[in-house]
């Protein structure tokens, strides 16, 4: 459990916060790049860490990312003219440019320089991986983008699906770190998408109480879960990563023919943009795969509304649970591996309080987490350390999954490849 005052901590986002301080001075994924597809196109609204934003690609192909009210009356300029290099405000016609610098003020005198002394406020963005990231931090104390394998990639080989939940960003993601749940609240669905072989199955049904091992790490923690087999001499293992603030990586399967993860982005303290990615590390995906993510009987999405990025099933609708489903195998009798999680964790209300939790030894990964992200918005509010966004160079792990000798320690088993291994 949290005490009261860490509970409040951990989850708020705000530029006055010590979390949302830290959480600014990493790069933040908004859009896809496909969203803003030509010179002068439409705008589009973003919502991050507690700020209304707008992105807009200019004649040039550059593109900005304004506070979206116009410094003169506040009006959103969301519903500006992208022209002529800059977003022009349709109240009076003031325009800006990618850097927030007003360019014309035309319902000012001709012989006035009231314009150079106005600007919008904007955050730099670059594009990786087919992705468009924002960085909301002090501009001297900027990082380079994370380095993470699925953004290098051909996109060819990586499938994105994004959609939002009603709730705090921190216990959404804490799921993603908690591998004693999936045999229990996903059983029926696992072997169903490409995630988990039916090896895998097999092996998360067997032993549903995990031992763990967990470390600090150049990036943030990895957290490996060991369960026990059929097999006297062998145990499977599953290692998550969770690449300090939003990153997370669900173990693929035994094969390691596919890899999966999550980003957990706050658009406030009460919602978070969920970004599901899928890559495989050297081949195309199918098309018969991408339709997986959100098609069949059993996929990871079932219920996304593509104009609003909400699922349909929700609360109000007890997420579409069948009870007869539930009966017959699928043990939640919800549809959807996303809309399985999105249920237990808006279920705990927009700000889970943990003052009341009873934690156990299937929770030591979420205490590790929490204590890691505690302790470095605490450190950097304290001026003792900084964030681990300066060493963006270090994210480039992968989660993996293995059968290995039971006898074998796990820090000394020689076939656990070195980024999985814990180290300061």
């Amino acid at each position: 459990m949290l005490t009261r005052a860490d509970n409040e901590l951990i989850s708020q986002t705000g530029a006055d916060t010590p979390m949302g301080q830290m959480l600014r001075r990493f790069w933040v994924p908004f859009a896809e790049t496909s969203e803003l597809p030509g010179p002068d196109c439409d705008p589009i609204e973003a919502r991050l860490l507690g700020e209304n934003l707008v992105a807009f690609k200019d004649s040039q192909g550059r593109i900005g990312l304004l506070e979206d009210h116009c410094p003169h009356r506040g009006t959103p300029l969301y519903y500006g003219r992208n022209e002529e290099s800059g977003l022009r405000c349709i109240y009076h016609g003031w325009k800006f440019d990618v850097e927030g610098r007003c360019m014309e003020m035309p319902s000012e005198p001709a012989r006035s320089n009231f314009k150079d002394k106005v600007s919008a406020k904007s955050y730099p963005v670059r594009e990786m991986g087919a992705t468009l990231w924002a960085y909301m931090g002090p501009r001297d104390k900027m990082p380079d983008l994370p380095h993470l394998e699925w953004a290098g990639l051909d996109p060819r080989q990586v499938q994105f699906t994004r959609y939002n939940q009603e709730c705090n960003w921190v216990q959404a993601l804490e799921g993603d770190i908690d591998s004693s749940h999936v045999g229990f609240l996903h059983r029926g669905a696992l072997g169903q998408e490409s995630a988990a072989s039916t090896e895998d199955v097999e092996h998360l049904l067997y032993d549903t109480s995990p031992r763990w091992v967990v470390g600090k790490t150049e990036y943030g923690v990895m957290l490996a879960a060991e369960r026990m087999t059929k097999y006297a001499d062998k145990h499977y293992w599953r290692i998550n990563q969770w690449i300090e603030p939003w990153v997370t990586m669900i173990p693929p399967n035994l094969q390691q023919t596919r890899a999966h993860g999550h980003m957990w982005v706050p658009r406030d303290d009460e919602s978070t943009d969920v970004w599901c990615v899928i890559w495989a590390p050297e081949e195309n995906l199918s098309q018969g795969e991408r339709l997986l993510v959100t098609n069949g009987p059993l996929p990871h999405i079932a219920t996304i509304d593509p104009e609003t990025k909400r699922l349909r099933a929700k609360k109000e609708n007890h997420f579409l649970q069948n009870r007869k489903l539930q009966r017959e195998g699928l043990y939640s009798g919800i549809v959807g591996t996303r809309e399985q999680d999105t249920a237990v964790v808006e279920g705990m209300g927009v700000l889970a309080d943990r003052a009341r939790e009873h934690l156990g030894t299937s929770d030591i990964p979420i205490i590790a987490m929490r204590r890691r992200l505690l302790g470095d918005a605490k450190a950097l509010r304290d001026h003792q350390t900084e964030p681990l966004a300066a060493r963006s160079a270090k994210f480039g792990v992968r989660s993996w999954t293995a059968l290995l000798d039971a006898e074998i320690p796990f820090d000394e088993n020689p076939e656990v490849p070195i980024q999985t291994k814990a180290r300061a």
